[in-house]
């Protein structure tokens, strides 16, 4: 079984759009979180989708999928004070409404404000968990990385080619990511935010799959005016 987890329990106050959280902001008259779960509700592979949400837009949002005609959203639970709180929230949720046992459900992890991802990347991650366990996405350092020392001066050039950005899906089988959060409450490391450092701290080997460069979250206004231009780029076949 094939479960997509979108989370999207913040408000995104970086992005300083007032009342409206930024996952709930449009392009095309759509949310650019509706343009996210429908790459994973068109996808053969992917059986059902749970999202977590902050609470107050949960009955819009459910609106918002019959409007759009998504059908695969099974659930949509609350967010968390953090974001592993929501992760877990929704990780919670698949367990209990799951037909078969964890250790044989894939989860991919994705944020709801990514929906510059594609029909690959999700096949890759599910193909992955099966060969290796896991599947992280990532894209190349194509900016120099350096290091610098408690005085800002550089420390270290780093050789970018064998570096990696993490982006989503985080993709693993559901029995080992609970484990993990659940050791995480108790031993007090629910600071951890991102899964796969947090899978990484408890010391899985994890396996990486390229994604598309353009796959970036939506925090800033800057990010917003880069997903509308590759959108716009993406529907006229410029790319």
């Amino acid at each position: 079984m094939n479960t997509a987890l979108i989370f999207a329990g913040g408000v995104g106050r970086r992005m300083n759009s007032g009342s409206v959280p930024k996952q709930f902001l449009e392009l095309d008259g759509k949310p650019i979180i509706i343009h996210t779960i429908e790459h994973f509700d068109k996808h053969p592979m992917i059986d059902s989708i749970v999202v977590v949400l902050v609470e107050d837009w949960i009955e819009p949002f459910k609106e918002m999928l019959t409007k759009f005609g998504i059908t695969k959203v099974v659930s949509v639970v609350p967010g968390g004070k953090t974001g592993q709180e929501s992760i877990r929230n929704g990780l919670y949720e698949i367990e209990e409404i799951s037909d078969v046992p964890a250790s044989e459900v894939i989860v991919l992890i994705h944020d709801g404000v990514r929906p510059l991802i594609n029909e690959k990347v999700i096949t890759d991650n599910i193909n992955a968990v099966k060969e290796f366990g896991n599947a992280i996405t990532v894209v190349p350092a194509i900016e120099t990385v350096i290091e610098i020392d408690n005085d800002g001066d550089i420390f270290k050039v780093a050789d970018r080619s064998i570096y990696r950005l993490a982006r989503a899906p985080q993709s693993f089988i559901l029995a080992d990511i609970l484990n993990a959060h659940r050791r995480s409450l108790k031993d007090g490391t629910d600071y951890i935010i991102d899964s796969a450092m947090l899978m990484r701290h408890y010391g899985a080997i994890l396996h990486t799959v390229e994604g598309p460069i353009e796959n970036i979250k939506i925090t800033t206004p800057m990010d917003y005016i880069v997903f509308k231009a590759m959108a716009e780029a993406r529907k006229n076949g410029e790319i």
